[in-house]
């Protein structure tokens, strides 16, 4: 019995070692008649680059591609890319595409950044209004501008805080378009705004009339939220006192009111009788 048990196991084994022999076979087969990957070259940064950056022949280079999962917008030769500018910065080995570059004629630099209809406008910052230097190239920030109204209907000056530009791009921090590779703040004294032709003329006003601060604002945070205007009069209670101002007479003494001066006692009457005759005499009062 065990005898029996020993050739049927040795011929199962036998069985499954040939078919696994055969399936291995087919597989080695099948892999010596696969067609080899076709593949295409594509245009690549061949270092970091920065944002508006002039592209030259020594910073790219070719690698290969599938070519059956083509790249929308990619390039297959390194002169169509020479002398165009980026509108964004490249990583090394990262793919250039046609949306990554500037129009041929837009130049380099900082022009070649801003979009069609758009505008680059500067305004003087401190480490307040830079809010301690952490406005850098490509944060979002809303424009802040506190000026006096003048005279307002109770007799007095109030001044005013309002928002008057909301998530605005940040192009330049004094003369640089790239942040700190490691995220250090920067200290400039100007600060570079993307803006349009209507927020260009507000914000002009503001910073030749008004006092100028930003606030930082987190870049995926595109919620517009047009808050109210804050009065000087508002936040700290109350209204300006009435005031009546007296009317000033220029290079003249201010006359005073001379003393009261009382009327004298009248004088003492008297009247003297003799017979049918009359007499009266007046005395006067002492």
């Amino acid at each position: 019995m065990n005898r029996n048990r020993m050739l049927i196991g040795a011929v199962v084994a036998i069985v499954i070692g040939l078919l696994a022999s055969r399936y291995v076979y087919k597989q080695v087969q099948r892999a010596g008649t696969l067609k080899p990957m076709q593949t295409t070259q594509i245009v690549v940064a061949a270092e970091r680059m920065a944002l508006g950056a002039r592209l030259q022949p020594h910073q790219l280079r070719l690698v290969s591609w599938p070519q059956d999962d083509p790249l929308p917008g990619s390039f297959t030769r390194i002169e169509d890319c020479t002398n165009r500018a980026l509108i964004t910065s490249l990583i090394e080995n990262e793919p250039v595409l046609e949306g990554n570059l500037a129009p041929k004629e837009a130049g380099a630099g900082l022009p070649a950044v801003i979009p069609e209809g758009m505008r680059a406008l500067s305004v003087r910052v401190d480490d307040v209004v830079g809010v301690a230097g952490f406005v850098v190239p490509g944060t979002m920030v809303d424009v802040l501008a506190t000026g006096d109204m003048g005279g307002t209907s109770s007799g007095g000056n109030d001044s005013v805080t309002r928002t008057i530009l909301e998530d605005v791009r940040v192009l330049a921090a004094g003369q640089k378009i790239e942040q700190d590779k490691d995220g250090k703040p920067q200290t400039v004294s100007v600060v570079t705004l993307l803006v349009d032709p209507g927020q260009a003329d507000k914000l002009t006003m503001a910073s030749t009339e008004a006092r100028i601060h930003l606030a930082l604002r987190n870049t995926i945070d595109t919620k517009q939220i047009n808050s109210p205007p804050v009065f000087r009069s508002a936040l700290f209670g109350g209204t300006p006192p009435r005031t009546t101002a007296e009317p000033k007479v220029p290079n003249r003494r201010r006359m005073t009111k001379p003393p009261s001066i009382s009327p004298p006692p009248p004088p003492y009457t008297v009247e003297v009788i003799k017979g049918e005759k009359r007499e009266t005499h007046t005395f006067p009062a002492q």
